[in-house]
């Protein structure tokens, strides 16, 4: 892959020639020739690319040919380094030192070319004989064609995974069989095969069917990936269990001994009336079961363990040891594969007839296995149905590529192909999410921006860049080489994953082509000459002289704070990308003021307090996440950070079930960051002293703003501001206190791509503005107290789909009108205390899925025409009459009840004692069973409207 680092190295080249070449006295000739040969090279390391696998001589010239343009990006940066430190200088006492160091840097710079430019003739002296024999396999094609553009299929990617399945209704419907209609005993099954073959999406959807879970209110999913911690499953599977039971985690868990853990687990399962699913994916190894299984008790209520496993006597010791059953995945029958890839590569789910032949070759090397079907399927998808010999290139590339029996092998050379026929800023992207612990939800923000700080997303158009990133996600989410996890209600990407398999496929070309390392227990020594580095786990790195100065980004997870200081200490003058979330730390280290490059830097869930004034050195950086730590102000020097992008400076608090937001107290002329996108959350309460509000104005590139502590006074300029931010895209404002009111009525003209409205505070009226808003996809109101009722201004919005009601406004009926609020998915009303009756009309939320009612002490019976709404999947009661709840015990004697029997889903519950006591209520067949939970305090749990 050495396409990408000649791309952006010839990216720098092009700024230097630009700003520095006519300054250049010696050097310039090399210079000149150095680009031209990396000019000519860029377009044979393409065709090169497909070769290196197969090819030895190419695998050695790409190899230098990438180490060369390493080099150059170094020399270049230093160079560009040094002449920065130079203009911070100011004052006649800077100039003569400045003037010297600025000599010494040409200098260097000069000998570091001529340098690698007597390296880059050596190796282009091989190139035309390269060339040539790569004309001769390669005529006619390349690895990648430039013609090939790729459609927005955000919408189809989780459809593919959750409906366009093959193969999987008769294992499906035996496994739930086995799981509802087995003994009272508590049983194993396992789910066997080997890699790729869907083991885990097969026990997903069962895990995730209505039948399943009614039948088990206590279910928890924990993969057990082969270099996790005992204490680390063992504490995910508490945490779900005691979110799933709404009984919160004991203090000081996270420090507990494994057999403490153990015993916690086993005493919330024993303790239940009702039965559990645990299932326990990817087991690899024997040691990983014995550490689970006696955690897992047998309470005599048909509770069920599953595993998927590769490991067939460990499935079948499980169920011997346990009693159970074991299931033997099977590859595809040839009709169901051909099923599984037409579906994947053509629109139409037919293949043309000039390519069956060819598609038929490539199918048979798939071998049945539907992970290596979807991932060729990828590869095809994107190829001119028009151009045969594109298709016929890749089924001459499987026939040589995937042969002899190791089947495992064979749908890693399957996926290697995907990875080569990838662009290169594709291929540098994937290679990125190696960094990545197994096994691990990868926040999409996270990711984005991180790629960004890199320098692998190019600009486009009028887009920012992490619009652009989030085009290259939807990319590789289409070749199916990530996946994802998790989706707002809205549409909007939350988090993916990568298969295993085929992150240890990334690992191995990572390391291969000095693109990143991860260091764990299992390195025996650190990577030399490294660009990323990834250190996971705890990791003593004693007296090693380790070599830092080519570092580009380093990312921890899980590592002590004596080596993390160690590291930190190395020479990291080059680097972008500093990723520290969940580190151990209590303030922010002081070596970070030498990291003059970096774009990137994250304390997430650190507990840093304060902000040193360094911070003012960064002038390059663009990302600044200090969400979830302790600091509440920024120093002044803030304000020299231009490229400052993402601000995010807040932390959550909840106490009792009441949601605190923790901001932060601006410096005075925020203005000045003029590339600011996103700014989360500004404490406004002393606006008087630095004028923020009418700064946020001239925040111009700003697309989430967020906004704590407003006064009734302040909303004229609020609204002002606002008006001139065209981008803006999400608004969130809190009133100084509940009950002080905030006035945003002067906003003539909202800002056209705003989709996203959090409102906490007392207001005369509902803002004008906002019944008007077409683009309006979430509305949060909160403690509003409106003199009139809003519902008639909303229910015309076209694309609502999630409206949050807090004490809005004194309904006695509230009504749902015919036709209204027709994209609406998710209802929260909580707090109105004079509510009697709800009705909705039919066709009105006709689109409803969650519906949350909470806090209204007058509302006795269930929504009037509830029983309309066929799309309604959950149904939550909190802190309700008991009238209401108890007439969901009463069966089919009750009309109330009848209304809600089409709902797979009901909870209802009280806050008693500081804790919740919610009671699930599950379908059995025809009946309906209640059984009670108890408490729970995880925030990402509470219902919506607490949020």
């Amino acid at each position: 892959m050495a396409e990408s680092p000649v791309i952006y190295l010839l990216g720098k080249l092009a700024s230097f020639f630009e700003n520095e070449f006519q300054h250049m006295r010696q050097g310039r000739e090399e210079m000149i020739v150095l680009r031209g040969e990396f000019e000519r090279i860029k377009a044979f390391l393409r065709v090169a690319d497909s070769m290196e696998e197969s090819n030895e001589e190419v695998k050695v010239w790409i190899k230098q040919i990438r180490e060369v343009a390493y080099d150059a990006e170094d020399a270049l940066d230093e160079f560009k380094l040094l002449l920065a430190h130079d203009h911070e200088g100011r004052g006649l006492l800077y100039k003569i030192p400045c003037c010297i160091r600025n000599m010494k840097a040409r200098y260097q710079l000069t000998a570091a070319i001529k340098s690698i430019s007597c390296r880059m003739k050596d190796i282009c002296e091989s190139h035309q004989r390269l060339s040539e024999k790569s004309n001769r396999d390669q005529e006619g094609s390349s690895s990648t064609c430039e013609d090939d553009t790729w459609q927005d299929h955000r919408a189809d990617a989780v459809f593919v995974e959750k409906s366009g399945l093959v193969g999987i209704e008769e294992p499906k419907k035996k496994l739930t069989q086995w799981l509802v209609d087995g003994i009272s005993e508590r049983e194993v099954i396992s789910v066997v095969g080997m890699g790729g073959l869907g083991k885990t999406t097969l026990v997903k959807q069962v895990f995730d069917d209505p039948v399943v879970k009614k039948h088990f209110p206590v279910r928890a999913w924990v993969t057990l990936s082969p270099s996790s911690k005992t204490e680390e499953l063992l504490m995910d599977m508490l945490q779900q269990i005691a979110s799933t039971i709404m009984k919160p985690v004991p203090s000081g868990a996270d420090t507990m001994n494994i057999d403490w853990l153990k015993m916690m687990i086993k005493s919330f399962l024993q303790g239940r009336r009702s039965r559990y699913l645990i299932v326990l994916d990817d087991v690899w190894h024997m040691d990983k079961w014995d550490a689970v299984k006696y955690a897992l008790p047998n309470n005599n209520r048909g509770s069920r363990i599953m595993i998927t496993t590769r490991n067939g006597e460990l499935a079948q010791a499980s169920c011997t040891e346990f009693d159970g059953q074991v299931y033997e995945m099977q590859p595809l029958p040839v009709e169901q594969s051909w099923k599984l890839f037409c579906r994947k590569t053509f629109k139409k789910n037919l293949c043309p007839s000039h390519l069956q032949d060819i598609c038929t070759d490539i199918l048979k090397k798939c071998e049945g296995l539907p992970l290596a079907i979807v991932a060729i399927s990828g590869v095809l998808a994107t190829k001119d149905k028009r151009r045969i010999e594109e298709w016929d290139l890749v089924r001459r590339c499987l026939r040589s590529e995937i042969d002899g029996n190791d089947k495992l092998k064979n749908m890693k050379k399957v996926l290697s192909l995907s990875f080569n026929d990838l662009p290169y800023y594709l291929k540098s992207c994937l290679l990125q999410t190696s960094i990545f612990p197994e096994a691990h939800i990868i926040e999409r923000m996270r990711l984005t921006r991180q790629w960004v700080a890199e320098g692998f997303v190019e600009m486009k158009d009028a887009k920012t860049m992490e619009e652009v990133a989030d085009g290259y996600l939807n990319e590789l989410v289409y070749r199916s080489l990530i996946h994802v996890v998790e989706r707002d209600k809205d549409g909007r990407v939350k988090s993916y994953r990568i298969h295993g398999l085929l992150r240890k496929i990334i690992i191995s070309k990572s390391r291969d082509q000095n693109f990143a390392a991860i260091v764990d227990e299992q390195s025996s020594a650190w990577p030399d000459r490294i660009r990323r580095c990834s250190i996971h786990n705890e990791l003593q790195i004693g007296q090693q002289n380790l070599s830092l100065s080519h570092l580009r980004s380093l990312y921890v997870f899980g590592v002590d704070k004596f080596s993390l200081y160690r590291i930190l200490s190395g020479d990291l003058k080059l680097l972008s990308v500093l990723d520290l979330q969940n580190a151990p730390l209590r303030r922010l280290p002081v070596q970070v003021v030498d990291m003059r490059c970096l774009k990137f830097l994250s304390l997430r869930h650190t507990q840093i307090q304060t902000v040193p004034t360094f911070i003012g050195r960064l002038q390059n950086l663009e990302t600044l996440d200090l969400k979830h730590t302790y600091v509440t102000s920024l120093p002044v020097e803030i304000m020299k950070l231009q490229r400052l992008c993402h601000l995010l400076v807040y932390r959550y608090q909840t106490v009792s079930y009441t949601h605190y937001k923790h901001g932060f107290s601006t410096p005075a002329h925020i203005g000045a960051l003029q590339s600011l996108q996103k700014l989360c959350y500004i404490d406004a309460e002393d606006d008087r002293t630095n004028n923020v509000i009418s700064e946020l104005g001239k925040l111009n590139q700003l697309r989430r703003l967020c906004i704590l502590k407003l006064k009734k006074e302040d909303g004229r300029k609020l609204c002002w501001s606002i008006a001139k931010l065209t981008n803006l895209q999400a608004l969130a404002v809190s009133s100084l206190r509940d009950d002080e009111d905030i006035d945003l009525q002067y906003l003539s003209s909202p800002p056209p791509l705003l989709q996203r409205i959090y409102l906490r505070g007392r207001m005369q009226a509902l803002p004008h503005w906002i019944a008007n808003m077409h683009s309006l996809v979430k509305l949060h109101l909160r403690w509003c107290c409106l003199k009139e009722d809003p519902l008639p201004s909303l229910q015309d919005l076209p694309n609502l789909v999630h409206l949050e009601l807090l004490q809005v406004y004194d309904w006695h009926t509230l009504c749902f009108k015919a036709k209204g609020f027709q994209k609406l998915k998710i209802l929260g009303l909580d707090y109105f205390e004079d509510l009697t009756f709800v009705q909705i009309e039919r066709e009105a939320i006709s689109s409803l899925e969650k519906l949350i009612i909470q806090r209204c002490k007058q509302l006795k019976s269930m929504p009037s025409g509830i029983e309309h709404l066929t799309k309604l999947k959950v149904l939550e009661f909190f802190d309700m009459p008991e009238e209401l709840t108890e007439k969901l015990k009463l069966a089919e004697k009750d009309e109330d009840y009848q209304k809600v029997a089409h709902v797979p889903e009901l909870r209802y519950g009280y806050w008693r004692d500081g804790a919740w006591d919610v009671t699930s209520v599950e379908r059995s067949g025809e009946e309906w069973s209640s059984r009670p939970q108890d408490t729970m305090t995880k925030r990402s749990n509470l219902p919506p409207c607490w949020k």
